[in-house]
């Protein structure tokens, strides 16, 4: 009975509280029946007790952990958007036209639905800080590599390791936050992909910076210099070979830039890793005590179908406003890039600012927020979707209510549940289908349907679907767990009352016993 007591007592009282009541006695085993204030549960129950948060590493080695991620973050955006200010010069080092190498998009986008499900499956085999060292390695080698390719399959080989290592990193980095961080992961989990986004927008300004300082607007002729008169087709021959050298090094630059901060925040990892591996192990000792809700599965299916529904929604919109605005709001090409830029730039700020704010609102409360306001702006979009001043408005809050949502996501389901590798792969593939599928089907039905809003329709109809998912995943990571979470959250953890029983029992047994002994000995 005593084994039965110390199991049950796990969750409810102090091992020297534990130890007062089975060897103690008199007033010390009487003042251990009063309920004392328990410690911070240290295992993640259905209900949303705390997480394995920094098991095995310092405050500051987590803190370098997160900055290296942010880092990893940071040069994977640039990673991918390097391609669009550079996609014409890739074209032409292939010798194909733009329009002809389409399929090196397909190639990286099922590279990273491959790299999603590997990672997710590797990560919780092997060391993560080695996973994703190799793993940046593999994105550095890839960039270094694509200057100087000159065919369209290999090209699309070299786009499909980059697709796979974004995978990898998008699934190994957010499971690796919420392990090193737990309960205390959102902001962290805002910074990573706020760190992102970053980097999407420092890309293009590295590609322009290359090309400014590679390429002079004074560059001239020798002939031009000197007046000396020499055949005009020599010297033309020069300045092209000349100017498709210095447009090649410019290309090549920006690659080889990107490339080496990728792979130095590689080293880093491999720093970790050599810091970090006595901590894994009692991580994964850890983790193997851990819980799951009795509904994980269903709130992975539906979390999977969230993710579908809100980065096709938010690739969809960025994809086609430009488009949009020009076709059916009839506004001017520049106005039009204005108003591409004002969803992004909405965006990326929001994720910048949601750092701060994932320190004071729960991850549940950012979600519900940012669900009701793309309901709300899409919805107006799709009635006024004509007016100009009504695009702005309502491309900007749209734009600021979808930044948070998948962060948020991967930060509240860690409340209810235990994510492991397997299962934010799931996320990150569920993010990937809809970041293909949702806007094919759009670009699609507005081939078809001319005059029709489908966008700001689509748009509609993947926040109210959203709008439905959130509430019913709610539900579910809740009511199977309530009374764990009051345990939980309780300042003073009560007994239960067949513990109470139990001690008292043995309590009157030890008792019973000495009087006996003692009436033995009288006899």
């Amino acid at each position: 009975m005593a084994g039965a007591g110390r199991k049950k007592q796990v969750r409810f009282a102090r091992p020297e509280a534990e130890d007062t009541r089975r060897g103690g006695e008199g007033p010390a085993a009487e003042q251990s029946l009063l309920p004392e204030p328990a410690p911070r549960p240290e295992v993640i129950v259905a209900g949303g007790g705390r997480s394995r948060a920094g098991e095995g590493a310092t405050p500051l080695l987590r803190w370098c952990i997160s900055g290296v991620l942010c880092s990893a973050f940071l040069g994977l955006g640039m990673s991918i958007a390097v391609l669009g200010p550079t996609f014409q010069d890739l074209a032409a080092n292939v010798n194909k036209n733009v329009s002809d190498i389409y399929y090196i998009f397909m190639g990286r986008s099922l590279g990273y639905l491959g790299g999603s499900v590997i990672g997710g499956i590797i990560f919780d085999c092997m060391n993560p800080h080695l996973l994703l060292g190799l793993t940046m390695l593999g994105t550095a080698v890839g960039l270094y590599a694509i200057p100087w390719c000159k065919r369209a399959l290999l090209l699309t080989a070299l786009m499909s390791v980059i697709g796979t290592s974004v995978g990898v990193l998008d699934t190994g980095g957010n499971v690796l936050a919420l392990n090193i961080w737990g309960a205390e992961a959102g902001p962290h989990m805002q910074a990573l992909h706020f760190s992102f986004a970053l980097g999407a927008v420092v890309a293009p300004i590295l590609t322009k910076m290359a090309l400014s300082s590679f390429i002079s607007p004074n560059f001239q002729t020798e002939d031009e210099k000197t007046n000396h008169s020499v055949p005009s087709d020599i010297p033309n021959a020069l300045f092209g070979s000349a100017l498709k050298l210095h447009s090649n090094v410019s290309f090549m630059w920006s690659y080889i830039v990107i490339g080496t901060y990728i792979l130095i925040v590689s080293l880093l990892f491999v720093v970790l890793y050599s810091r970090t591996g006595l901590a894994r192990d009692k991580a994964k000792s850890s983790l193997q005590k851990c819980q799951i809700a009795k509904y994980h599965y269903a709130l992975l299916i539906l979390l999977f179908l969230f993710f579908f529904c809100y980065v096709g929604a938010e690739v969809t919109y960025g994809s086609y406003i430009f488009n949009y605005a020009e076709v059916y709001a009839d506004m001017k090409e520049s106005e039009a890039a204005s108003l591409n830029s004002l969803f992004w730039g909405a965006f990326a700020a929001c994720r910048g600012l949601a750092i701060c704010f994932a320190t004071c609102l729960y991850p549940g409360t950012m979600i519900l927020l940012s669900v009701i306001g793309s309901t709300v702006s899409s919805l107006f979009l799709a009635l006024l979707s004509k007016h100009p001043i009504s695009l702005w408005i309502g491309t900007a809050v749209y734009g600021a209510s979808m930044a948070t949502v998948f962060p948020s996501g991967i930060s509240w389901i860690e409340q209810y549940t235990t994510i492991q590798g397997k299962s934010a792969s799931l996320f990150v593939v569920g993010a990937a289908l809809g970041e293909m599928c949702i806007p094919a089907v759009v670009g699609f039905l507005e081939g078809k349907l001319h005059n029709v809003p489908v966008m700001m329709y689509a748009a509609l109809g993947t926040s109210v679907m959203t709008a439905v998912l959130f509430p019913v995943m709610y539900k579910l990571a809740t009511s199977p767990s309530e009374s764990k979470l009051k345990d939980a959250k309780s300042p003073v953890a009560p007994y239960r009352l067949t513990d109470v029983l139990e001690h008292e029992l043995s309590w009157v047994n030890t008792h019973l016993s000495d009087a006996c002994s003692k009436t033995s000995v009288s006899l």
